[in-house]
């Protein structure tokens, strides 16, 4: 330590502190200081002494200072001077209690309480018409090297953390910048359309202006589309340079006003036209009056529309609306207070409409079995001899009809017309037979004939129908799916005189997979679904004799509200039919053992399953709807029939070679949430 200058420290002032004691008592006591390149822990601890003050060092305080006085300083002259040069050797005294302070470096000042005493202070600006983020911006280059400028943009707020000088200077500055001289001003359009002027308006002040500079943000432009006027807030001459801007264009507006061509971007001018002529009170022109294929047909729609109603709003007495086909335009002839509450309309209801891709899994499962054990016999023909048969309905084949068929070859001539109807019979009869078959047959004396037939059948089968339609339409938009095939009905038949030149009328219709849905988007993200979903199939016909199909039909119609991508189950039908029947020849049936050979017994059963799954999803924009293509195609494309030996796939292939464009790809999942920090 440097202790000569110190020794000259303390002999100031202890000669100065007894001087002062003999003259004047009652004064405090003064201090001359004069240091030259003393060590500052030195400098510290006799600063301590003099005041009665106690300071903690921190260890990185080191350094030499140098201070000089011409005159006497007070203690608390002292203790300020003292504060001024640890400052400006780079520390700083923070109280930690009464008469003490801990000696650090300023580096850390920012985040020490903000006590004036100690030289730096924190200090909240609330900000009232500029933006705390730009302010801060402004501000931060002035603050000095241990300074803090933080900007709260949620309660608009400067945060300022600086020494109590500085911060003084600053917050002069800030009450210079926090003030709004902005001019508003609004201005009513009289044959232009407020939105239309204002997006013009918006074009031109983002541009660079004739001296390079950038003039957003400059005026803030706002359309009032009740009053058809724009609200211009912002500087006073950027709000006076576009005013003679804004009164050109509506008066150049003027000479046009007469008749305005809108082109439609989403919605339909077929659907948008009847529309418009309602709301002017006319009477609606139907689409199909309005769909004429030329321009004359157009022409027609518009005098139609020509004609209002005795109800039409005012000023819509001479509003003609008629569309363009070509262009899926709409062609507006009014005066302009109408044309802008036209073009309104027309602006809000032409966006573009989401779309609902509803998926659906039909499954059906049917299990049936069917057991059948018959004996039928015949005896008799001859003199003398009685006859006798037994016969069967659950069973076959038809006894009597082979009988029939065998006496006839004997005793009728080969090219006999009964005969032949007889032989056609046992065919029939034969062929409809199904399971085993045991026949024993011969003649007795004479020409009588005995034999019988034995039948028996046990049959399981088993189906199972999976079915996955899906299908993609506008919202509010119907929207078919079917997939099957059309079945000849037979409605009508007409024989002519002498049962010659048959005539027969039939209807086609649709068999297999049917599924109908209107989608409705509703304000709280759920999905009302007017759906109708058909599953049908040919299951027959009605008899041997009659050509008749037999169609099963599963129907289901119904309303129902299911949140966006939700599986529910939209109905279900579980069926089990059995039956049994027992055909039998009284009292012979009755005798043991042999009654069996009079008996015929048929037993069936059948079980059905039936579930529909519905899972409808709303698309909202052409992500959503490459997503869902992606998974489609992707599902598809790994069936291993579509991958050639070459590797290369058929699919792919075809989308590449056909549509010249690049095969659909499944999304990327959405990254992992991050994990909860530990509490």
């Amino acid at each position: 330590m440097l202790r000569k200058p110190l020794r000259t420290l303390a002999l100031a002032l202890a000669l100065t502190a007894s001087g002062l004691a003999s003259t004047a008592p009652a004064i405090a006591q003064t201090q001359v200081l004069n240091v030259q390149d003393a060590d500052i822990r030195a400098f510290i601890q006799d600063v301590a002494r003099s005041t009665g003050m106690t300071f903690i060092i921190d260890p990185r305080v080191k350094g030499t200072v140098s201070v000089a006085s011409d005159g006497p300083l007070t203690k608390s002259e002292l203790f300020d001077v003292f504060l001024a040069t640890l400052r400006s050797n780079g520390f700083l005294a923070v109280p930690t209690g009464p008469s003490t302070y801990r000696i650090e470096p300023a580096e850390n000042a920012a985040r020490q309480p903000g006590v004036a005493r100690s030289g730096f202070v924190t200090e909240v600006f609330r900000m009232r018409t500029v933006d705390a983020a730009a302010a801060a911006e402004m501000i931060k280059p002035l603050v000095g090297p241990q300074g803090v400028v933080t900007a709260n943009p949620r309660g608009n707020t400067i945060v300022v953390a600086d020494y109590a000088d500085n911060v003084r200077r600053i917050r002069g500055l800030v009450a210079q910048i926090d003030q709004d001289r902005s001019q508003v001003q609004t201005v009513t359009l009289k044959h232009s359309s407020a939105t239309e002027v204002a997006r013009v308006l918006n074009e031109l002040t983002s541009t660079s202006g004739a001296d390079g500079k950038g003039q957003r943000g400059a005026v803030s432009i706002v359309p009032v589309e009740s009053s058809n006027s724009i609200i211009l807030r912002g500087d006073p001459d950027a709000v006076a340079r576009l005013l003679p801007t804004i009164a050109d264009l509506d008066r150049r507006a003027e000479a046009n006003a007469d008749v305005q061509v809108i082109f439609l971007q989403h919605a339909n001018a077929e659907e948008m036209l009847p529309v418009l002529q309602q709301l002017l009170g006319q009477t609606p022109t139907t689409p199909s009056t309005a769909s004429g294929s030329t321009s004359r047909g157009s022409t027609d729609s518009a005098s139609t529309a020509a004609a209002p109603a005795s109800s039409a709003t005012p000023g819509a007495q001479r509003a003609n609306i008629a569309r363009y086909p070509g262009a899926n335009a709409l062609i507006i002839s009014a005066d302009p207070a109408t044309q802008r509450m036209l073009a309104n309309v027309i602006r809000q209801l032409d966006v573009r409409r989401e779309q609902v891709v509803v998926e659906a899994i039909v499954v059906e499962i049917s299990d049936g079995t069917a057991q059948r054990l018959g004996v039928q016999t015949i005896l008799g023909g001859g003199d003398n001899v009685p006859f006798a048969a037994t016969n069967y309905s659950n069973t076959g084949p038809n006894i009597l009809a082979l009988t029939g068929a065998i006496v006839g070859q004997q005793s009728l001539p080969e090219d006999s017309d009964l005969l032949a109807a007889l032989q056609q019979t046992a065919i029939d009869s034969l062929i409809g037979s199904n399971g085993a078959l045991a026949a024993i047959g011969g003649t007795l004396s004479g020409d009588s004939l005995f034999g019988f037939i034995i039948n028996a059948v046990r049959e399981d089968n088993s189906s199972k129908l999976l079915s996955t339609p899906h299908i993609m339409t506008l919202n509010n938009r119907e929207a078919t799916f079917l997939v099957g095939q059309e079945v000849p009905i037979t409605t009508g038949e007409t024989l002519g005189d002498g049962n010659d030149n048959p005539f027969r009328t039939i209807q086609r219709q649709d068999v297999g997979i049917r599924l109908t849905v209107r989608p409705q988007i509703n304000a709280g993200g759920g999905i009302t679904l007017h759906i109708r979903q058909e599953v049908s199939a040919i299951a027959g016909t009605v008899s041997t004799n009659s050509p008749e199909l037999i169609l099963n039909k599963r129907v289901i119609e119904t309303t129902a509200v299911i949140d966006d991508g939700e599986i529910v189950v939209l109905g279900g039908l579980l069926q089990q039919d059995e039956q049994i029947s027992l055909e039998r020849t009284p009292l012979l049936s009755d005798v043991p053992i042999l009654g069996e050979l009079f008996k015929s017994r048929a037993r069936e059963g059948k079980r059905t399953n039936l579930m529909i799954f519905l899972r409808p999803r709303i698309v909202r924009n052409g992500a959503d709807a490459r997503a869902i293509a992606g998974q489609r195609y992707e599902m598809l494309r790994q069936d291993p029939a579509l991958t050639g030996k070459d590797g290369v796939n058929s699919l792919d292939k075809l989308v590449i070679d056909q549509l010249d464009a690049v095969p659909p790809t499944v999304p990327p999942p959405p990254p992992a949430p991050a994990p909860a920090p530990p509490k």
